[in-house]
């Protein structure tokens, strides 16, 4: 089984440095988890791109800095573990896979925090912060997360008739 993580453009290594830690890499391999694709962004723990052995259960771990697309590495994941920034969170949820968010606290009077802690309350996805990744993993349930809706354009349609008086 595949994760795939990504902290996004900006520089998150606290993230980088918990998915590599032997608590984490000990945490996905006990859920069934053989393979960490990394998005590292920005991040200057990890130097150069590549495949490399970690942990002492010889996690195959990935990484990379920046692609066009994440999208088929979101396909390919069985858990998605992510900064919260919007549009990746968007992303998975509509692609019904099962996520772990992970909100970077440096950011803009940490707005990511809102986000996550709404869309956890919700059921959708898992909040947890860099501290707290090992045991958020150890005891996620895929099973229980609540489908994120199917995206509704006639609904924005709609809105956009009834303020402009069409109907």
């Amino acid at each position: 089984m595949l994760v795939f993580v990504t902290v996004g453009s900006t520089q998150f290594d606290a993230l980088v440095q918990a998915v590599t830690s032997e608590e984490v890499l000990d945490a996905l391999h006990t859920k069934g988890y053989r393979k960490v694709v990394l998005q590292r962004g920005n991040s200057t723990l990890a130097e150069g791109d590549g495949t490399m052995t970690l942990g002492k259960r010889g996690m195959e771990v990935e990484t990379w800095t920046f692609k066009p697309s994440i999208e088929i590495d979101i396909q390919r994941a069985d858990l998605v573990i992510s900064h919260a920034g919007s549009g990746t969170i968007l992303d998975v949820l509509r692609q019904g896979k099962p996520m772990i968010v992970v909100p970077n606290p440096t950011l803009l009077d940490n707005h990511q925090q809102e986000l996550a802690s709404k869309l956890d309350d919700l059921g959708h996805l898992r909040a947890t912060s860099v501290n707290n990744l090992a045991e958020t993993i150890a005891t996620f349930d895929p099973s229980t997360l609540v489908l994120f809706p199917q995206f509704d354009g006639s609904r924005f349609r709609r809105l956009i008739d009834e303020e402009m008086g069409y109907i």
